[in-house]
């Protein structure tokens, strides 16, 4: 059940790939697509697998990705 989303601005990110290694649940990867930067841009392959742990946001150097986190039910 995820328990957050993350949100990658497409524009803003350079395609490190730090975010892509440092995810827990591997559910990031880098588009085949370009941006207008010319960058592969990091993008969520499973969402809903996603644990809100951050660690994708932390390491982002360009602060590229924000994570929202959902409401606990009851």
């Amino acid at each position: 059940m995820a328990r957050g989303k993350p949100e990658i601005d497409s524009e803003r990110c350079k395609g490190c790939g730090l975010c892509v290694k440092a995810c827990p649940e591997a559910i990031l990867e880098l588009a085949d697509a370009f941006n207008n930067k010319g960058h592969h841009y990091a993008v969520c392959a499973s969402p809903e697998r996603c644990t809100a742990c951050m660690f994708c946001a932390i390491i982002c150097p360009d602060t590229a990705i924000e994570i929202w986190r959902f409401a606990k039910a009851g």
